[in-house]
């Protein structure tokens, strides 16, 4: 039987992810602009111009670009919506992502023409909700993260004529103002179907989180406890050997992430993020489905999503190139590879979830009391930025600590290889044993065609086969 290749969508809070996304095997890409879209922050399209250059990149290589406009607003931001929009639309991104009943109204008025997609944050969880989305103009619906795969499997079945989208990877947001899930990930006593537990009413603790260059949030007092004497990181898979201070100030880091902490859960950090929309609480684990993509696409799912606006070039990479894999493997009828649940883990610093797609799941897969992975097989480490031909060595960005005698794994999109690292060179051009971590620049023995590669070190022994990086 052969089935329909869903597409791709990955995130895009630069113009830098949003090129990654597409040169790893994004179909698609969503961007918000700050100011009428939920957990953006900041970002490059508040810029008109970048905006442009963004929605024209995604068109000059066959993708999409949807732009996500998905806020509650409350009466003030009606007002001035439409002029703000009007130049937007005029960029002719391929749909809007939207969840509120009014700006929806406006948009289909004004612009009739323009395709909607109906945000996550509707919370759409019956194919009656599917039907009458459609029938006000929705041409897609990205369904609830309540649902299980077998309601998502129902809805398509009910909802033959109407795009679904489900997210399969990525920051689970479990409460945004009243819309909340927290009793659901807690006791799976479902907050929306009148079996509330008011979890949003027990002891809870917070602190100011650390947000590193991979967007990834850490208490500062798990940094505490993976530093060794000599203030370098030595026991976190996502960050062994870098300097607590260089992750404190780690680039890229816009406002301020909390991490929040039940008293009968302790150190399950649940970030909180707030902006001027409201505040969104992440479960302690992120979500992984890439276990079942294949059921996805068997289901007929439009389109499969990964969340990450808030993350790095890096993230986006792996996360797109994953799923991309399994994607194609599962149309064409192969199993998943169990490589890439390894390549996954490296993103993780909170462990993994597979959230409500499967209902009755053992116990580890919904676990508050672990706050890391357990096995990292491989850390972000660097950047490639140029190539030397005279010296035959790449120009290296050092995100994380690496030394001489790791094994560096480079991923491009032309195919992913494994490096042994014998030998490195400073920016004066002499010999050093050890990348010291964010900040520095150093030069290592790479193939010319890894320029914009990421670089990740191996954590243990590297994989006995890799994919060859063509000439």
């Amino acid at each position: 039987m052969t089935f329909k290749s869903p597409e791709l969508l990955a995130p895009a809070g630069s113009l830098a992810m949003l090129k990654t996304a597409f040169a790893f095997g994004a179909n698609a890409v969503y961007a918000g602009q700050p100011r009428y879209s939920l957990r953006v922050r900041n970002n490059d399209f508040g810029d008109i111009e970048v905006l442009k250059e963004g929605i024209d990149h995604a068109h000059s290589v066959g993708g999409k670009f949807f732009l996500v406009s998905n806020i509650f607003p409350h009466g003030n931001k009606t007002k001035n919506y439409l002029t703000n929009m009007a130049p937007v639309i005029a960029l002719k991104p391929d749909a809007m992502i939207m969840s509120d009943p009014g700006l929806i109204m406006m948009v289909r008025e004004t612009w009739p023409e323009m395709e909607i997609h109906l945000s996550v944050q509707a919370n759409t969880v019956n194919a009656a909700a599917v039907k009458f989305w459609k029938s006000v103009g929705i041409s897609r619906v990205i369904l609830s993260r309540e649902l299980s795969l077998d309601q998502v499997e129902q809805i398509r079945q009910d909802c033959p004529d109407t795009e679904l989208e489900v997210f399969v990877h990525g920051a689970l947001c479990i409460a945004y103002s009243g819309r909340c899930l927290l009793s659901g990930y807690f006791n799976h006593r479902d907050a929306n179907q009148g079996t509330c537990t008011n979890s949003c009413r027990w002891d809870y603790k917070t602190q100011e989180g650390i947000v590193d260059a991979s967007g990834d949030v850490f208490a500062p007092q798990d940094l505490k406890k993976m530093a060794g004497s000599d203030g370098a990181c030595c026991n976190n898979a996502g960050h062994q050997g870098a300097p607590l201070e260089q992750m404190v100030q780690a680039d890229g880091v816009l406002g301020k992430v909390f991490m929040m902490e039940e008293a009968n859960r302790q150190g399950s950090y649940m970030p909180v993020e707030e902006d001027e929309h409201g505040t969104y609480v992440m479960n302690s684990k992120d979500l992984r489905a890439i276990e079942h993509v294949r059921r996805l696409v068997e289901i007929g799912v439009d389109s499969l999503k990964i969340e990450g606006r808030t993350k790095s070039p890096y993230y986006v990479s792996r996360t797109v190139q994953s799923y991309r894999q399994a994607i194609d493997d599962a149309v064409a009828g192969r199993e998943l590879n169990p490589a890439l649940l390894g390549q996954l883990e490296g993103l993780a610093n909170r462990g993994y979830t597979s959230g409500f797609f499967q209902r009755h799941t053992p116990q580890e897969t919904q676990n508050y009391l672990r706050g890391y992975s357990e096995s990292g097989r491989s850390i972000y480490v660097g950047d490639v930025l140029s190539y030397d031909k005279a010296r035959g060595l790449a120009e290296v960005a050092v995100k994380n600590r690496f030394a001489v005698g790791d094994t560096l794994e480079i991923i491009n999109p032309q195919g992913n290889i494994d490096v042994p690292l014998d030998r490195m060179e400073n920016k004066a051009g002499l010999a050093i044993d050890v990348a010291p971590g964010s900040g520095h620049t150093v030069w290592i023995p790479l193939p010319e065609n890894t320029v914009g590669a990421f670089v990740a070190r191996y954590l243990a022994e590297a994989p006995a086969r890799s994919l060859a990086v063509s000439a």
